[in-house]
């Protein structure tokens, strides 16, 4: 029995916003998809305990054009505690207002190609994920709205075209956010990078970060 096939996607949006970590409070965006954003889309369409996704490579379809846009944004959220319910005060929001800097990508498109890989005790055949995918990209079906790297980018999804085609783009990216290591003992959660490059419009991403993240995994 098979524990692996091939599967991929069609993702659109007017802007997407895959967050740099260098940024710090600044939200500056990579100039393409990340790994992690394109499994988190492909898991807002289908998931299932039974398997994971394996990002193969990501196919840029437009060009990278950067926009910059400032926001007013409170410095603290909102909580509910007992004291504050026993004990409530008045709280503006005017008086907790910054300013923050988004630098985004408008109107991005990429084809995302990945594995999806069976876990070791799933009984069902792979025929069967694999269809249940196929059927939700041509109806337009998912669990939760996807998105381009944060929530108010939301993203469309449908079939690959043969007219859909990378740019003519080459570049080293140097490092870029790959995924989190959780370790075996302890809470921290270690953030994995790789340096990432474009040839021809195509991300590829290196198959054994897969294995090096999923072996520091509980």
């Amino acid at each position: 029995m098979r524990k692996t096939t091939k599967v991929q996607v069609k993702v659109w949006g007017d802007g997407a916003l895959f967050t740099r970590p260098e940024g710090k409070v600044e939200r500056v965006s990579y100039p393409l998809m990340t790994a992690s954003a394109a499994r988190g889309i492909l898991e807002a369409i289908l998931w299932k305990p039974e398997f994971r996704y394996r990002i193969c490579s990501i196919s840029v379809l437009k060009p990278p054009i950067f926009h910059s846009i400032v926001r007013n944004e409170v410095e603290n959220k909102a909580t509910i505690t007992k004291k504050f319910i026993e004990q409530p005060e008045d709280r503006y929001a005017d008086d907790m207002r910054q300013l923050r800097h988004s630098l985004y990508l408008k109107d991005a498109a990429y084809i995302i190609r990945a594995e999806i890989v069976l876990q070791p005790d799933t009984q069902q055949p792979i025929e069967k994920y694999e269809a249940m995918f196929t059927r939700r990209i041509q109806k337009g079906q998912c669990f939760s709205r996807p998105y381009l790297g944060t929530r108010e980018f939301s993203a469309n999804f449908g079939p690959v075209s043969a007219t859909d085609t990378p740019i003519k783009w080459t570049e080293e990216i140097g490092p870029m956010f790959f995924d989190y290591r959780y370790p075996q003992n302890g809470t921290t959660v270690i953030p994995f990078f790789f340096n990432a490059s474009v040839q021809d419009g195509v991300m590829h991403i290196p198959e054994h970060l897969f294995e090096e993240v999923k072996s520091f995994v509980r």
